[in-house]
Formats: C-alpha cells, sequence, structure tokens
C-alpha cells in the first residue's frame, strides 16, 4: 500500500514538471521585425565615376575620345559642354605687333559651332563609355556627364587652340634680303672690273717694257 502510494506520488510529480515545458515549447516563437533585417547593398557600386580625355590639348580641327567610367551599367550618360573664350592680353600687357610695329587686333570666338554642345553616351555592363568630339571652337572646354539613372557626375576639361599658321611672305620681309642681295651684286661687278682693268694694265704695262 505504501509502495502504492509512493509511485503515484512520483507519477504526480513528473507530470507538473513536464506541463511548464510543454506550455513553453508550444508558444509561437517571435518573427524577426523589419528593423533587424540586414540592411540591402545599393543597386550601383560605391566607386565614384570619372571622366577623362585622350590629350588635355589639342588644336582646331582635332578629335579626342572622352572616357566614362564607374557610371550606371547599360544607362544613358547626358553630356553638356561649356566653352571659356581663351583669355585676352592681361592689363598692362603689350599686344601682338606686326613687325612694322603696327598691333594685331584679336578676332572675338565665334559661339555658332557646327559640334554639339549638348549630347548623350551609352555604357556598357560595366558602367563604361568612350565618345568620340571634334570640337569647333577654340578656348577652354568643360565636359560634364549625368547618369540618367544612377545619377553619377564626373566632369574633364579640355584646351582648343588655333591651327598654326605660316607666316605669310610680305613686302616687308622680303626688302631686306633683296636689299642685301642687291648690294653683294653691285661690289662682285665693281670687283670684277677692277680686276678686268689691273690685269689689263699688267698685260700693257709687260709689254712696254
Amino acid at each position: 500500500m505504501r509502495l502504492s502510494r509512493i509511485i503515484m506520488a512520483l507519477t504526480v510529480g513528473l507530470a507538473v514538471v513536464a506541463v511548464p515545458t510543454a506550455a513553453g515549447a508550444a508558444q509561437p516563437q517571435p518573427t524577426p521585425s523589419a528593423t533587424t533585417d540586414p540592411p540591402q547593398p545599393p543597386p550601383y557600386p560605391p566607386t565614384a565615376a570619372s571622366l577623362t580625355v585622350n590629350r588635355p590639348t589639342i588644336f582646331l580641327g582635332e578629335t579626342v575620345v572622352l572616357t566614362g567610367t564607374n557610371f550606371g551599367p547599360n544607362e544613358t550618360v547626358d553630356i553638356n559642354v561649356t566653352v571659356t573664350p581663351q583669355a585676352a592680353p592681361a592689363g598692362g600687357a603689350a599686344p601682338a605687333r606686326r613687325s612694322d610695329g603696327t598691333t594685331v587686333a584679336m578676332a572675338p570666338v565665334a559661339y555658332q559651332a557646327s559640334a554639339p554642345l549638348n549630347f548623350t553616351a551609352y555604357t556598357n555592363g560595366q558602367g563604361r563609355f568612350t565618345k568620340n568630339y571634334k570640337p569647333s571652337v577654340t578656348g577652354l572646354l568643360t565636359f560634364t556627364a549625368t547618369g540618367r539613372e544612377s545619377g553619377r557626375t564626373a566632369t574633364t576639361e579640355l584646351r582648343v587652340l588655333h591651327k598654326k599658321q605660316p607666316l605669310p611672305v610680305t613686302g616687308d620681309s622680303l626688302g631686306t634680303p633683296m636689299k642685301l642681295g642687291g648690294g653683294l651684286v653691285g661690289a662682285g661687278a665693281v670687283m670684277l672690273l677692277l680686276t678686268l682693268a689691273w690685269r689689263r694694265r699688267q698685260r700693257f704695262g709687260g709689254a712696254a717694257h
């Protein structure tokens, strides 16, 4: 009788201990909130975009190659060109002069350019593009490229100079050489006459003796 009571007491005690454990296991587990989710990577790499030209200075009529990198993949890039005219002589500086002393007037920069000041380029899957550009104005050109989807922007500069023209041949430039040549010819003629006269004198003088 006592043994059965002891067994029954142990059974009841084990049941009481097992009930909280089963209740805790049955409770639903909390789901992670949106604030605890890991941050998503940005759609574009964090590297800054860049824009370069293959030659920083050219003469009017030559072509350069614009290269853009680290823009958005397969996107349209708008390129804007601003022109700063070539600087006039600084205050107090002597203007350009001809050989006769007269000054040379500086012609104003023509802004009616045939080359576009706004155009587009298209990147590849790595966000890179190349574009040929042939300026039709002189001065300092600033290129600004902006990606339509990525919003990335980059700038570069190009200096365009006038073509080197051969110096014209004028009367002033020919005057000095012609005068010098004429003087040499005249001196040579005088020397020839003196030489002939001396030879004749020597010839007839020898015959008299």
